[in-house]
């Protein structure tokens, strides 16, 4: 039997590559593929080590007629196992942060992001497919030289994201305040103190009765964490909650909660928490930078520019009873339902042919 590999830089709970290469594997089961899914062993959380093995146990074992497709999104040791694999060889690209949003906050983190984007480009002509999981992914894969690129948008476990939710966290922020969400890594591309100072203008001037919740991870990036944790003080603001990492129902119960989205990121590959908000039917509020217009894809609400009083009176009008929230939302469902009217395994089986066939 022919096997269908996929390599990861890391395997966690709740990470958008994590989720999608095990949606992957089951549709590459089901075709009747040998499929495992390989990490560093010291990049795979303990508890998960059932469902990601040792990269270091596979490149014995391959065959000239086994595939391995490459979630490329960092620099890692897999991506050279990956270059010396004996066998075929599919990319998908994830996008790599340019390592200057990181020069101030974490040099360990901005030289492997350095590193990251060096591989990325050194991997041009290694693989008989490349794909990218948005175009704005793929055009710069093809300005590195990568010729031909596929557009195959992320996947998300629609199970795991419409999955149970906690009640605690439910009731906690079920209170009548309007929620002003956002979801990601605590990271400077982020733009995390945009989130805030446009909260605190929306708070101060538009609804008294809110709170902003940021959902997302600041391991490694503690010195950013610390620095908006200063200007939340300095603002004087008593009602934004960072809430690290979550589990699955409480990430849930977050969506539920909110009232409305608001990203200000300046580099997405693709950005998940946009789709995922909109399967909740939050109101979406982003600025217009990198794959975020595309992942919209016509639905929600794009600023360019950063006129925060404007971006705070946007914001009101989205979070309360309005007939502009209501037609939003009503875009918003339609780009759901094109989403998850995908047929995965087509598309799949559409971009990877060339390795496929015998």
């Amino acid at each position: 039997m022919r096997a269908l590999h996929q390599f990861v830089a890391g395997f966690s709970k709740g990470d958008a590559i994590s989720n999608e290469a095990l949606a992957l594997r089951r549709v590459f089961r089901d075709w009747g593929y040998r499929s495992d899914i390989f990490s560093e062993a010291r990049r795979i959380l303990p508890e998960l080590r059932r469902e990601a093995l040792d990269i270091g146990a596979v490149a014995a074992a391959l065959r000239p007629d086994d595939v391995v497709l490459l979630h490329l999104s960092i620099g890692s040791p897999v991506n050279a196992v990956f270059r010396s694999a004996p066998c075929r060889k599919a990319i998908l690209y994830h996008n790599v942060t340019p390592a200057h949003y990181f020069d101030l906050v974490n040099k360990a983190t901005a030289w492997n992001l350095g590193r990251g984007r060096d591989e990325v480009r050194s991997l041009a002509g290694v693989a008989d497919v490349v794909l990218a999981d948005s175009a704005f992914n793929a055009s710069e894969l093809t300005g590195w030289g990568y010729g031909e690129v596929g557009v195959l948008p992320l996947v998300l476990d629609l199970d795991v994201v419409r999955g149970a939710a906690d009640r605690g966290v439910r009731k906690r922020f079920g209170d009548g305040r309007k929620n002003i969400l956002f979801v990601g890594r605590c990271a400077p591309n982020k733009r995390i103190e945009d989130v805030v100072h446009a909260f605190y203008l929306y708070h101060r001037h538009v609804e008294p009765a809110s709170r902003l919740i940021v959902v997302g991870s600041f391991a490694g990036t503690e010195r950013y964490y610390y620095l908006v944790l200063a200007q939340v003080r300095e603002l004087g603001l008593e009602n934004v909650i960072f809430t690290g990492s979550v589990l699955q129902s409480h990430l849930n119960a977050y969506y539920g909660a909110a009232h409305l989205f608001l990203c200000m990121s300046e580099h997405e590959g693709f950005c998940s928490p946009l789709l995922e908000s909109m399967l909740y039917d939050v109101p979406v509020l982003a600025h217009a930078a990198a794959a975020v217009p595309e992942t919209l894809d016509g639905a929600g609400v794009l600023f360019d520019g950063k006129k925060m009083a404007h971006v705070a009176e946007m914001m009101g009008e989205l979070a309360a009873d309005t007939p502009l929230r209501t037609a939003v939302l009503a875009e918003q469902r339609r780009r759901v339902a094109r989403y998850t009217a995908r047929d995965l395994p087509a598309e799949l089986r559409r971009h990877l042919a060339p390795v496929l066939e015998d």
